[in-house]
């Protein structure tokens, strides 16, 4: 699988799973974790957890512009990973938040966040660049797509087990106090604490609390103080198995350093083109302020495209995941399931499906009619735009979330009212597709396009432009909250299908300057 790329391109990927786990944990259970905690509302979430997503990638801005400046982006990559790791300490620490400290545990949760968006800017964007200097020659340059893509396969593998790990440790925390996951609990619980349950709602929470205490709950009042408690804090130790995986990477990437290009800096004054030479000895040289510009040009104009992808895929962390909890039937057969289980399914169909992909493009690449890259990123948004219209058909007849909010005095949707898990299962597959057709191959177009002297910020760039669309992930726990759950996924549907339309207008220039 690895035979005809550069030796470093494993040793980046394994260096790169420990920050994959911590971002799929965050995936798995940041929005759920802020409610447990805190009580605030899906369009409050949205604000927080929007805004975490966008730094995350805007501040890969600043890490590459750090690594350009200074060249090191080795060093830069490993004050990083230590960043992030300080960040996951923090939000592993347990702690409960009452009526007068609420307020200020949840600002020491956003500081958190910060820390680690901020470890990760210095990290992610630098490390993709080090991966994409491995190709700058003509030894392995035929190979970026396929490597870009085997990169990201493998960066995933921690990813798969994430979601799993944490709903473990949070599940044997609950069974460790003798109580039994729900997840419509947290909710009611604050609902009952604020006073805004109605009396029919009510029996609904006595219910289930009987259920997840295996024995009458006679004060209602007490159980919901400590199952919130109880809940958050077993999400608190989630937290802190990331830092186990955070450690890993940092002696993988320490133990494979030697394996990744040093870039050295030589200008040649009214070249069109780059000299390259091997990975080992690669030497960046200044193009002409023309092609200069029209790679910048191009690279901004597939920036702006991608925006409206990661609005829509990132998804899958919010609103995708309040489906889960709220109309979703967390089971199949006998087997129980989380409403945090369906964010493993992303990485795990990136590992099982992308040595498919890389084997279709392989194979059209030996006819001669392998599709380039800024065409494969189109069909990637076509494919997206077609798994939220399943997910539009899939909730047809779903009711308003706030007639099953408790906070407006509704009662959790009723089991037989919920629709099968296998709608989410099914809408992962596609995006997952969609994914393997853009994001690997939107790194690989960036090192391949991006003038040399500027491959740290080009790759933050892809990056910034992921932080917009994170940014507004919040319109859709808006829209989550207020419109038919079929129409939050059709506006989805539209931003998919326009960026498509959008880029193949621009194909033929893309891949002019792309050759």
């Amino acid at each position: 699988m690895f035979k005809g790329h550069p030796k470093g391109l494993i040793a980046a990927a394994l260096a790169n799973m420990g920050e994959r786990f911590g971002f799929y944990t965050m995936m798995a259970i940041l929005a759920l974790f802020i409610q447990a905690k805190f009580g605030l509302d899906g369009e409050n979430t949205g604000y927080i957890y929007s805004t975490f997503y966008a730094l995350i990638y805007v501040l890969a801005l600043v890490g590459g512009i750090i690594a350009d400046k200074t060249r090191n982006y080795k060093g830069t990559i490993l004050v990083g990973l230590i960043i992030m790791t300080v960040g996951y300490v923090l939000m592993a620490i347990p702690s409960t938040a009452n009526a007068d400290n609420s307020s200020f545990l949840l600002v020491l949760t956003c500081m958190a966040l910060f820390v680690i968006a901020f470890g990760n800017g210095l990290f992610k964007g630098n490390l993709q660049a080090l991966v994409g200097q491995m190709y700058d020659n003509e030894k392995y340059e035929k190979m970026r797509d396929s490597g870009f893509s085997l990169f990201y396969m493998f960066i995933n593998v921690g990813a798969i087990f994430a979601p799993f790990t944490a709903i473990g440790v949070r599940n044997w925390w609950l069974k460790s106090h003798e109580l039994a996951y729900s997840a419509e609990l947290p909710a009611l619980c604050h609902s009952y604490n604020n006073g805004t349950i109605t009396e029919k709602t009510q029996v609904a929470f006595q219910t289930l609390a009987d259920e997840v205490s295996g024995k009458a709950v006679t004060d209602l009042g007490a159980f919901a103080n400590n199952y919130l408690e109880t809940f958050s804090t077993g999400f608190h130790y989630a937290f802190a198995v990331a830092i186990i995986a955070m450690l890993i990477s940092f002696v993988v990437y320490l133990i494979n350093k030697k394996y990744f290009p040093n870039p050295k800096k030589v200008t040649v004054e009214g070249e069109e083109h780059s000299v390259e030479k091997s990975s080992e000895e690669k030497e960046e040289v200044k193009m002409s302020l023309k092609e200069v510009k029209q790679r910048m040009y191009a690279l901004f104009a597939v920036f702006g495209i991608v925006i409206f992808f990661w609005f829509s895929f990132h998804q899958n962390g919010l609103t995708l995941t309040f489906f889960a909890k709220d109309y979703t039937l967390l089971k199949i057969g006998s087997l129980e399931l989380s409403a945090e289980v369906f964010q493993s399914m992303n990485p795990f169909f990136v590992v099982f499906l992308t040595p498919l992909i890389v084997g279709l493009f392989g194979w059209l690449r030996s006819k001669g009619i392998e599709p380039s890259t800024p065409k494969k990123i189109a069909i990637g948004m076509g494919i997206a735009a077609s798994g939220f219209l399943l997910m539009s058909l899939g909730s047809m007849g779903l009711p308003l979330f706030e007639t099953i909010n408790p906070e407006k005095g509704g009662a959790p949707l009723a089991e037989g009212l919920k629709v099968t898990p296998f709608l989410l299962m099914g809408t992962y597959f596609i995006m997952t597709v969609a994914e393997l057709f853009i994001s690997p191959l939107g790194i690989s177009f960036v090192a391949k396009v991006a003038p040399p002297q500027y491959q740290g910020i080009m790759q933050g760039g892809w990056l910034g432009a992921t932080a917009l669309g994170n940014q507004l992930l919040f319109i859709g726990a808006i829209l989550y909250q207020t419109v038919p759950i079929w129409m939050t996924w059709s506006i989805f549907v539209i931003a998919c299908t326009i960026s498509m339309l959008t880029m193949i207008f621009m194909l033929r220039w893309l891949e002019r300057v792309a050759k």
